[in-house]
């Protein structure tokens, strides 16, 4: 059954790592295409819904079922539990990133108003562009850390 639990935790970082490529590849050339236009139609379109809903239901869904996969595979090797541990500190960090830097930068892009100075909002946007693909690269790490304990617990057997 714990092995249930880690190919969980692989499939929803992995799905964490495209979604968020995703947002880097097409949805962020798009909102920096023409500002300030472009944030204007962004705000439009994300009235509705917007990517933050799907983090902030998968995102902590993968924090805890890393940590089940950690407890679960506690008593097994120390190699195996320090792999576990670290994908989830990772993927803890990368939603520390998210709240400290990319909430109130999205609050400036895409909620409050008026539209501020396009400069700013330039500046706002490429750094966020930027940041996108660090907290990409810190899931995609702790991706790597759970597929490493998923070979090593088959190495065990």
């Amino acid at each position: 059954m714990k092995m249930y639990f880690l190919y969980a935790s692989i499939a929803i970082a992995a799905g964490l790592v495209f979604v968020n490529s995703y947002n880097s590849l097409i949805d962020v050339k798009s909102w920096g295409s023409d500002i300030p236009s472009s944030l204007i139609t962004a705000r439009s379109y994300f009235r509705v819904v917007n990517p933050g809903v799907f983090f902030r239901s998968v995102s902590p869904l993968n924090q805890v079922i890393a940590l089940i996969c950690l407890i679960l595979f506690w008593k097994t090797t120390p190699s195996i539990r320090i792999t576990l541990a670290s994908a989830l500190v990772l993927y803890i960090m990368a939603d520390v990133l998210t709240f400290a830097y990319f909430y109130p930068r999205n609050d400036i892009l895409f909620i409050s108003n008026p539209i501020q100075d396009r400069h700013i909002l330039e500046k706002i946007w490429k750094d966020w562009r930027t940041m996108n693909w660090v907290r990409t690269a810190i899931v995609l790490a702790g991706l790597l850390l759970s597929m490493i304990s998923l070979h090593r617990s088959y190495l065990q057997k």
